[in-house]
């Protein structure tokens, strides 16, 4: 199953999905060091360096992004759809042209007051979705890290019966199914060495990683792109349920 990575960082969704069985099939990423290791991780997957310029009309099984979160960060002035890096509509109109089947968004908590219109665009593209709020420690990271991820599905069909509220609206049975098969195996397949290790034992085994007191850097490049990157271990969950209920739904059309 297909996968394009927006806003790809050190690749840690490209990772996660390899994990859960997708193959990735582009980057966009403009950082140099960041496409320094996707090069040398992925060689053969092509990189496109400016999310504006970008262009994508084959069709894929899965689309993410971790878009940019200075707009909404805590650490910023939080401008929103003011700040000169509000990169979703770029987002979306990769989505009008790729229309992949599945798309996952991660972003910090702070997008969640401004989300109404990130959700909106994906509802008039019929897309139904659902939101999650976990942290890195859900998978025994020794940090909380709590990001926002939406995932999104094509697959149901859109009804209206006459009330306002988006999710009477919106969530149909066939999505429930799918959306709470991803949340129910959350825990069943989480990779076995984050399964059983702790975050004593982390720190033990990483004593010279970076995040942990352990001295100042010498270079800046590597600690920049791990605090931009996504945890993988958290978003392969997600991603294999999607790709067994792929695979499943795959399977069960070719029996008639």
């Amino acid at each position: 199953m297909r996968h394009l990575d927006l806003f790809s960082g050190i690749g840690g969704f490209a990772l996660a999905a390899s994990w859960a069985g997708f193959r990735t099939v582009e980057f966009v990423e403009k950082d140099k060091f960041c496409k320094k290791v996707l090069e040398k991780h992925w060689p053969w997957v092509p990189i496109h360096d400016d999310i504006k310029t970008f262009n994508f009309t084959d069709k894929v099984d899965l689309l993410t992004a971790g878009f940019p979160c200075q707009p909404f960060s805590v650490a910023g002035k939080k401008k929103g759809i003011k700040d000169d890096r509000y990169l979703w509509p770029e987002v979306i109109r990769i989505i009008k042209q790729s229309r992949p089947t599945w798309f996952i968004g991660e972003n910090v908590p702070g997008i969640i007051p401004m989300l109404d219109p990130i959700l909106e665009d994906l509802e008039k593209e019929g897309y139904i979705w659902r939101a999650y709020l976990i942290s890195a420690n859900a998978v025994n990271a020794p940090h909380k890290r709590e990001r926002l991820w939406i995932v999104a599905n094509s697959n149901g069909k859109r009804c209206d019966n006459g009330t306002d509220n988006r999710e009477e609206r919106y969530i149909q049975d066939n999505l429930n199914r799918n959306i709470e098969a991803v949340h129910t195996e959350w825990s069943k397949l989480q990779p076995e060495s984050w399964k059983t290790m702790q975050a004593e034992d982390y720190f033990a085994l990483n004593s010279h990683a970076s995040r942990i007191d352990d001295g100042l850097p010498n270079r800046l490049d590597r600690i920049k792109s791990l605090g931009n990157a996504i945890v993988p271990q958290v978003v392969y969950s997600l991603m294999r349920s999607i790709y067994l209920i792929e695979k499943e739904l795959r399977y069960d059309s070719l029996q008639f």
